[in-house]
C-alpha cells in the first residue's frame, strides 16, 4: 500500500517517538529501581502500564486504533505458545497486553538499551543470539519450556524478522517444536499492523489495525513440521483476508 508521506505525518511521528523514548526510559528505570525485586506478577503489571500508554499515545499522536477479532480465543485454561505475524513494532507491544502472563522471544541486543532494555529484562523475555541459530533454538526450547512450566505463555514470531504487508517470510519451526515438546496448544495471530506502522521510514498512517486471534491449534499427535505448516497456512490466509476487507 503506497501512501503519500506528508510533513504533518512526519511531525506527528516525531511527537510520538519523543513520548515513546521518554516513557520507555521512565518505566524501565523506575521498574528496575522500585519493582525489580518484587514477584513477576507485580512488576509486570507496572511495566505493562508503558504498553498501555504507548497504545494510547499512538492513537492520540498518529490516529492509530485497534479492532480485535477472536478475543474469546484467548483461553484462561493454561499457557500457550502464541505464534504471530511480524510486520511492525506495534504487535510486540499490543500482544503483551492481550496475553498475560507472557514471555516474548526477542533479540538479546534489545536488553542493552538503557531504560527500555532494563524494563524488558524484568518481563522474563527469552533473549536469543540471532548470530548463532543453533544456540538460539536451544534457548527457545530450554527457556520456553521453563516459562510454560511456570504458567507463562510464550510469544514467538516464526518469521524471525519484520515482513512487509502482503509478503510472507520463511516460517521457522522452533515455536511449533516448543509447543509439541511442552505438550501445549498454539494460538495463531494475524494482523495488518505494518500498513499503519511500517517497518521502514518514520511516518505512521492513521487508521484501524485489525488483529485476528485464531482458535487454539492442538499440538498432540503432530510433528513440529506439521504444526508449523498448519499455523502458517492459517496466519497467511487470515492476513490476506484482513488485507482484502480493508
Amino acid at each position: 500500500m503506497n501512501r503519500p508521506v506528508t510533513l504533518g505525518l512526519k511531525l506527528r511521528a516525531i511527537l510520538f517517538y519523543i513520548g515513546y523514548g521518554i516513557s520507555a526510559f521512565w518505566f524501565g528505570t523506575t521498574g528496575m529501581i522500585f519493582f525489580g525485586l518484587l514477584p513477576f506478577s507485580i512488576r509486570s503489571k507496572y511495566l505493562l502500564l508503558w504498553n498501555r500508554f504507548i497504545c494510547w499515545w499512538l492513537k492520540v499522536t498518529c490516529g492509530i486504533r485497534y479492532e480485535i477479532k477472536g478475543l474469546d480465543n484467548i483461553a484462561a485454561d493454561g499457557p500457550r505458545v502464541v505464534l504471530a505475524k511480524h510486520q511492525s513494532s506495534l504487535e510486540t507491544i499490543y500482544l503483551q497486553l492481550l496475553f498475560q502472563p507472557l514471555s516474548t522471544t526477542l533479540k538479546r541486543e534489545l536488553l542493552r538499551i538503557p531504560g527500555f532494555g532494563w524494563g524488558l529484562s524484568l518481563l522474563k523475555p527469552i533473549a536469543i543470539d540471532r548470530g548463532n541459530p543453533r544456540q538460539a533454538i536451544r534457548q527457545v526450547m530450554e527457556k520456553g519450556k521453563a516459562r510454560l512450566a511456570e504458567g507463562i505463555s510464550v510469544l514467538i514470531f516464526p518469521e524471525g524478522t519484520r515482513i512487509l504487508p502482503g509478503k510472507s517470510g520463511k516460517h521457522a519451526k522452533s515455536g511449533a517444536a516448543l509447543a509439541v515438546a511442552a505438550e501445549v496448544a498454539v494460538i495463531p495471530v494475524a494482523h495488518n499492523a505494518g500498513e499503519f506502522w511500517p517497518s521502514e521510514g518514520l511516518a505512521k498512517f492513521p487508521g484501524t489495525v485489525t488483529l485476528s486471534i485464531g482458535e487454539k491449534i492442538d499440538s498432540a499427535g503432530k510433528t513440529a513440521e506439521q504444526l508449523k505448516e498448519e499455523v502458517k497456512n492459517w496466519i497467511e490466509s487470515e492476513c490476506e483476508l484482513i488485507s482484502t476487507l480493508n
